[in-house]
């Protein structure tokens, strides 16, 4: 099991090339199910999951090249809408399966996906749609059968209880192929779902209001194959905006969206770090003492979830107490015990933290819990005095690309220990 080796001191300076989305390309390589023919996906990251996503596809029929930042997907007429649980338990965002194998396909056999480390993601925002739309819904043995009579889905209306990603997804793909009008409020706006609205848009969809809370769709009889490249990842790019500031370094993200970061960076603002918008990107230039500041994680366009624990490395530098208060899962502070090793002081009351700032953090041997809080971690290691061990990255390689290579790209003292025996 690798390891990362980070020793701390450095400012980073440089330029940086943002990966591709995967919270983009997930539900977008999984659309392919909507329409036989080739398609073509560019600027997709070199990740864990999306291996896992093709494999999901080829085992239902699909024909899978991966070779990032291109992918190639085959769509045949005749499939197997089934997705088993030694796929869906690799990850979770494997439901995204759901919407098109039902929309082309009329029923489906997909596996619950469950919890995961950082608390329960149920799936019923997506059933209930789903049934709004003439599914008939079975639960058995921990699967979820799916069959519409007459083998196509019909519009209707669907109010979601919460603004669910993956549910709005889901049902966005599964009314593009149903019969007529299908309205979705209570929609999540996060650019992601945009993203797919417009890759179905170019497959031959036609949906309106995606980036707001109330989206329209008008099932059309057949899709197309597309020729789509994926937006840059908003997380990925934040969390090298804390690794610039938090090292008091200089470096130009490009590719991304400024609008896509806009809650990030109004915290970094306030925190006293500079962020300049420039023609290709964002630059961030890290001056200590930073100011504490307070962050309630909302969905988008609030502050993002999975940006509250490197936030929360860079309260812990800050001159002051801040509280940052999680609203989205509820068991997403296991980095904090970790970070408290390094130095960090930060109580845990409930859905809050409470970080005293400002703290002087040493290198330890740290365990990643999941995916944001292994970023977090490595970040931790790039101010702390001596080196830092993370365990377990396998969890960081599901969503940063090379993450030590860029890191040191830019000037980081990292490196990879691959199959380390002190794990």
């Amino acid at each position: 099991m690798d390891s990362i080796l980070v020793r701390g001191g450095t400012p980073l300076k440089g330029t940086l090339r943002v990966s591709g989305a995967k919270n983009a390309a997930l539900p977008i390589l999984c659309s392919s199910l909507l329409a036989d023919g080739e398609h073509t996906f560019r600027n997709v990251p070199d990740l864990r999951d999306i291996q896992t996503t093709a494999q999901l596809l080829r085992h239902m029929g699909l024909e899978v090249d991966v070779a990032p930042p291109v992918v190639t997907v085959r769509g045949k007429p005749v499939i197997e809408p089934d997705a088993p649980y030694e796929l869906v338990k690799q990850m979770r965002a494997s439901v995204l399966v759901l919407g098109p194998l039902v929309a082309r396909y009329g029923r489906a056999r997909v596996s619950l996906p469950g919890g995961c480390a950082i608390g329960a993601r149920p799936i019923d925002q997506h059933l209930k749609g789903l049934e709004a739309m003439g599914a008939e819904i079975e639960l058995d043995h921990g699967y979820v059968n799916v069959k519409v009579p007459g083998g196509r889905l019909r519009g209707g209306d669907i109010h979601l209880d919460i603004p669910t990603v993956t549910g709005t997804e889901n049902l966005m793909c599964a009314a593009a192929l149903a019969k007529g009008r299908t309205r979705i409020t209570n929609a999540a706006r996060e650019p992601e779902v945009e993203e797919l609205a417009t890759v179905l848009n170019k497959m031959g969809a036609s949906i309106e209001g995606a980036g707001t809370d109330v989206i329209v769709i008008d099932g059309k009889d057949v899709l197309q194959p597309v020729d789509h490249a994926i937006i840059a990842d908003r997380i990925e790019a934040g969390t090298y905006m804390v690794a610039a500031a938090v090292t008091g370094g200089d470096v130009l993200l490009e590719g991304i969206t400024f609008d896509h970061i806009e809650a990030l960076c109004a915290k970094l603002r306030s925190a006293r770090v500079i962020v300049e918008r420039e023609a290709h990107g964002v630059r961030v230039v890290g001056k200590p003492p930073f100011r504490p500041v307070d962050v309630t994680t909302e969905p988008h366009p609030g502050f993002p979830t999975d940006m509250q624990a490197q936030f929360m490395l860079l309260c812990a530098l800050a001159q002051g107490s801040s509280v940052l208060t999680e609203t989205i899962f509820e068991n997403r502070f296991m980095h904090v015990p970790e970070l408290v090793r390094m130095g960090a002081r930060i109580d845990i009351r409930g859905r809050s933290a409470f970080v005293h700032g400002p703290a002087k953090l040493t290198g330890a041997r740290v365990m990643a819990t999941d995916l944001r809080a292994s970023a977090s971690l490595v970040l931790a290691g790039l101010v702390a005095e001596g080196e830092t061990e993370v365990l377990r990255v396998y969890h960081i390689d599901r969503g940063y690309e090379r993450i030590e290579a860029k890191l040191k790209a830019l000037g980081a003292d990292i490196e990879r220990v691959p199959g380390s025996s002190r794990v």
